[in-house]
């Protein structure tokens, strides 16, 4: 994938609901964190279990979720997101992502993703709050257990 221009990235990640409510300066400050990634269909971006230091946003084609032994729990699109939960505690990736079709990422490593939330936490720290605790839910559902409390 050609390295898409500052101005795509910032179109890319305004288009998506996680960045939404950022305003033009965090769209741009994230965009410039961010690089492109291209991946043919079929591949593994992320395999449960892996450790995890990128976090992706889909700019365009489709991807899987599953988890366990191969039971697919939902579809990605442009907008999606995905990665982030390995990042917020550190463990390992709790899904496999295959790309459906070809996919054209935008990812953040480690650090950029610890840098875009200094600078965004406002804006993007009740979402990415929502979103994880939607997954951790369906996560523990599917596994029929309740969600562990303590240390």
């Amino acid at each position: 994938m050609d390295e898409p221009r500052l101005s795509d990235r910032v179109a890319l990640l305004r288009g998506g609901w996680l960045f939404s409510e950022c305003t033009d300066d965090e769209l741009e400050r994230i965009a410039a964190l961010a690089h492109g990634l291209r991946v043919p269909a079929g591949h593994v971006v992320v395999r449960e279990g892996d450790e995890g230091s990128e976090f992706f946003v889909v700019a365009d084609g489709a991807a899987r979720v599953s988890v366990g032994d191969g039971t697919a729990v939902a579809d990605l699109g442009a907008g999606s997101f995905f990665g982030e939960m390995a990042l917020l505690d550190g463990g390992e990736r709790v899904a496999t992502v295959t790309a459906i079709t070809e996919l054209e990422l935008l990812v953040l490593h480690r650090d950029e993703f610890n840098e875009m939330l200094a600078f965004a936490m406002p804006t993007l720290a009740p979402k990415l709050l929502a979103v994880v605790g939607r997954r951790v839910r369906e996560l523990e559902a599917r596994q029929g257990r309740g969600v562990p409390f303590g240390a």
